[in-house]
């Protein structure tokens, strides 16, 4: 079911992988939705580290995906599958997509879409997806984090961080965060972290021992790997939980084992993208149920960084990888 789509949409392209340069925009065809998928004119699309990940030719697209980058779109449905409830279409969302959000037109499963109130602004709707649905998993369900309990997060001020601090304290917990300078260690306590650790000047590890009394933190959320990890491991308390969900700082580890089971420490982690589209929808669900309203209330809102267009997705790129950036990165597709 559809209101009449163009046959072709503007969408940004690459034809082989390299730097944000490689980035230009191109006539491709407008999807079509199949049974359970929706169609979205995209208004605004957020950019992720996973984005600039594949565009570097390391994190291909999933089986079936398109190829086309973009993991989180807002914007208004305008075509239905024939398994999508009828009063989806003309409804305002945004939504986790499998790939294809650098883009006019973007496909997605119906039940990965969260509606968006008519008072939440489509830039910032477009900015939430992404991180929220990574950290509610990551942090609440894998992380089994609990309301009073410390959490370490590194990269403090990234689309990740800024959302994690705000969950972990709309849900009471003490919060830890790295950055990389003194500006942003300030922005993420403006933002409502308890502690803001400059890891260039500072020793994290010291810096919560001392703080915490040498009880350490209950949880980790991890997005550096490598030789953070067993870093990490010292900053737990006793039960602590390590999430992994990025290896910006390298793929391996080493860990002396004995700690780990002496502090019974349980290590985890996650990828989102390549998870069933069934798993995606019961998260989703979840997080309607439990983290969707404080947005939707407005006690809640996304930390923007800044609006590129569409066509200049590769300077969106550069100021990621730059990590020039505090809080999200957004494109604006509307023309």
């Amino acid at each position: 079911m559809a209101d009449a789509l163009p046959a072709t949409m503007q969408a940004i392209h690459f034809d082989e992988p390299g730097g944000p340069d490689v980035l230009g925009l191109t006539e491709m065809p407008v999807p079509e939705a199949g049974a359970g998928d929706v169609v979205i004119r995209i208004a605004f699309a957020g950019v992720n580290r996973p984005d600039c990940i594949q565009r570097a030719g390391h994190y291909p697209a999933p089986a079936g995906a398109s190829p086309i980058l973009g993991l989180e779109v807002a914007g208004t449905i305008v075509a239905i599958g024939d398994q999508v409830p009828p009063e989806m279409l003309g409804q305002v969302v945004c939504a986790l997509t499998p790939g294809g959000g650098y883009a006019e037109y973007c496909l997605t499963p119906w039940q990965h879409c969260l509606p968006v109130p008519a008072g939440m602004p489509l830039d910032q709707a477009a900015a939430i997806p992404e991180t929220l649905f990574t950290v509610w998993h990551n942090v609440f369900q894998r992380g089994l984090a609990r309301d009073g309990e410390r959490l370490l997060v590194h990269g403090g001020t990234s689309g990740i961080g800024t959302m994690a601090i705000m969950l972990a304290k709309a849900f009471d917990m003490e919060v830890f965060v790295t950055c990389g300078d003194a500006a942003k260690c300030q922005a993420a306590l403006d933002l409502g972290a308890d502690h803001a650790i400059n890891y260039r000047e500072q020793d994290f590890v010291e810096v919560i021992r001392d703080t915490t009394g040498g009880e350490g933190v209950h949880l980790v959320l991890d997005m550096v790997s490598g030789d953070y990890v067993p870093r990490n491991l010292k900053c737990l308390a006793e039960d602590g939980r390590h999430v992994t969900i990025a290896v910006l700082g390298g793929a391996k580890a080493e860990l002396f084992m004995p700690m780990v089971m002496m502090r019974r420490l349980m290590l985890t982690g996650s990828t989102l993208r390549p998870r069933s589209d069934a798993f995606k929808a019961a998260l989703a669900d979840d997080i309607a149920q439990n983290a969707w309203p404080l947005f939707t209330e407005g006690e809640l809102s996304p930390v923007m960084d800044r609006t590129f267009p569409l066509a200049q997705a590769a300077a969106a790129h550069a100021r990621m990888e730059a990590g020039e950036h505090i809080g999200k990165i957004v494109l604006k597709v509307t023309r």
